[in-house]
């Protein structure tokens, strides 16, 4: 019989940090499970999905525990979260894990460690990582993902670009209609690697990662990528695809440009969103010197207008937009203030952020 006896809630974090991969359905059971595997004063915790893998370790209490199992990872996650005890304390044999927590004991199935799928490491790693800080990656993260499609045909759509050269790193994001872009100076100079994240791997990304400086460090291989933060470790397929050439989208030399409080028209904006329809999310921007006025129509003749004074002498202009993109990048930008780059009615909007050169979004524009 294996038995070890931990702190709860140190054993609660590390279940929690795997099991955002685990999925409620799944087509082999034990993907359900949580791979637990006991080392060297060490334990072990591994969820996949077999497009990725999670693991992360955490020191053993009071252990006699030599095998590995695998155990439902949502009820072992809840039984811990409702426990009344500091303490908990794992046994597990024969097909059977019991949990005692003060008076409380709960037993569970297990599955053989042996059926659990590990994903097998790539074998052309890059030798030099990328290093950065936690908050760093988490910023430029927050800066793109929003952008992402979520079922689109074109795969390689549904999930973020990286771009490392050197000393730069560059993160990309579109769906077609949108694009976000975010450049930053990274500490380690590697080669040249363009790799696109899935979807799946952004959302625990940004769910994990730390808002302060302690470090990541990311390896990339042809078919594979693997990030290192604290005790934890995540391998991640990569989605294949040729990503769309993102600097070609990017306008260079619009002439019509304004600055605005962020708040200001995204409070303008969600308003006018009111009376928008659920099909068609359109919004009129109609910009005169001076003046912004924002507006929407729907089929029942209802109108919302909002005007904003600004600071504009450019050449009047009137073009639509999807607010719901809108609104997710005013969203998302940290700053208080935003600057909008406009050539015509027909050409697509640069946003950008004048205390971060390396952000941009485009978003094109829409008939209305």
């Amino acid at each position: 019989m294996n038995r070890l006896t931990v702190a709860r809630e140190a054993l609660l974090k590390g279940l929690a940090s795997v099991a955002g991969i685990v999925e409620r359905r799944q087509t082999l059971p034990v993907l359900a499970n949580v791979l637990m595997q006991p080392a060297n004063g060490d334990l072990t915790l591994t969820s996949s999905d077999m497009e990725i893998q999670m693991c992360m370790r955490t020191t053993l209490g009071d252990s006699t525990a030599q095998q590995a199992t695998t155990v439902n990872a949502r009820k072992l996650i809840d039984i811990l979260r409702s426990a009344p005890a500091a303490e908990a304390t794992l046994e597990w044999g024969e097909g059977k894990f019991t949990v005692r927590c003060g008076k409380s004991r709960f037993s569970l199935q297990t599955l053989p460690a042996e059926d659990f799928p590990l994903v097998k490491e790539a074998a052309d790693y890059s030798d030099i990582p990328l290093r950065l800080g936690q908050g760093q990656l988490k910023r430029m993260l927050g800066l793109v993902h929003f952008a992402m499609a979520q079922h689109d045909i074109r795969y390689y759509l549904n999930g973020l670009l990286i771009v490392a050269d050197g000393h730069q790193l560059t993160l990309v994001a579109t769906d077609g209609h949108r694009l976000a872009l975010v450049t930053t100076a990274a500490e380690a100079g590697i080669e040249r690697r363009e790799v696109i994240l899935p979807r799946k791997t952004v959302t625990e990304l940004l769910r994990l990662l730390g808002d302060g400086d302690e470090p990541i460090e990311l390896r990339f291989a042809s078919n594979q990528a693997r990030l290192d933060f604290g005790d934890l470790e995540l391998v991640s397929k990569l989605v294949e695809g040729k990503f769309p050439d993102y600097q070609r989208v990017v306008p260079k030399s619009h002439r019509n440009h304004l600055q605005l409080a962020r708040q200001e028209l995204l409070g303008a904006l969600q308003r006018v969103a009111i009376l928008t329809s659920d099909k068609f999310k359109g919004v009129r921007l109609n910009l005169d010197a001076g003046v912004l006025r924002v507006s929407s129509n729907n089929a029942e003749q209802e109108e919302a207008v909002e005007e904003l004074d600004v600071d504009y002498a450019g050449d009047a202009i009137e073009i639509g937009f999807n607010v719901a993109y809108l609104i997710d990048a005013l969203s998302n930008l940290p700053g208080d203030q935003l600057r909008i780059e406009l050539q015509d009615g027909n050409s697509s909007a640069l946003i950008t952020m004048p205390e971060d050169a390396g952000f941009k979004y485009v978003v094109m524009p829409m008939r209305i």
